[in-house]
């Protein structure tokens, strides 16, 4: 079975969002642009480690690469519309990957679809030499055969993605103050208290 690759590059808008109420959230990475909209699910710790690695790879671009980079400003226009619906899962996601192509100035994320051996959420990230390019077509990878969304963004769009994905993964249920495990409207059976309720 050959697979799909859904590529923006670049998309009119990408954001990670979520649908649900905290506590049963499914969350999701949508990419819209040429009419077509692609929604990928994913788990949460996905959206707070990519948040992070997004971070780190657009330090190490400025660093390594002299790349201007915008900073973080709450003066910025912020998307905080909902994800566009009808929400359709084209698959759920196992492995993402980062890169960012000097030549272009961009960060390239690509997220693949979670083949049957994924036992684990992992978070791939590469940096690319300044002559390498994302290859599309890796024959000898064994999980060719597994769809991916690739997604081409600017730093301004990636500082904007970031931005997003830190506010709807903080926007879930709070933490208890003694365990850090989420609380539940009903309360939680907290660990540090012998498991009364709290």
């Amino acid at each position: 079975m050959t697979h799909q690759v859904h590529a923006f590059e670049p998309p009119e808008r990408f954001v990670a969002g979520t649908v649900g109420e905290p506590g049963d959230r499914t969350f999701f990475l949508q990419a819209r642009g040429g009419g077509r909209v692609v929604s990928v699910a994913l788990e949460k710790v996905q959206v707070s480690l990519l948040a992070e690695k997004l971070e780190e790879l657009l330090t190490e671009a400025g660093r390594r690469f002299g790349v201007e980079l915008p900073e973080p400003s709450p003066l910025a226009v912020n998307d905080n519309e909902p994800l566009d619906t009808p929400v359709d899962e084209e698959f759920r996601v196992g492995t993402l990957g980062l890169a960012f192509d000097v030549d272009t100035t961009t960060v390239v994320i690509e997220a693949i679809e979670a083949g049957e051996a994924d036992a684990e959420v992992e978070l791939g990230a590469e940096e690319e030499d300044d002559d390498a390019a994302v290859d599309d077509d890796e024959d000898d990878e064994p999980d060719d055969d597994l769809d991916r969304l690739r997604v081409r963004l600017t730093p301004e769009a990636t500082r904007a993605f970031i931005d997003r994905a830190r506010r709807v993964v903080a926007a879930g249920r709070p933490p208890c103050p003694l365990c850090g495990q989420p609380l539940d409207p009903a309360g939680h059976l907290c660990p540090r208290h012998n498991g009364y309720h709290r």
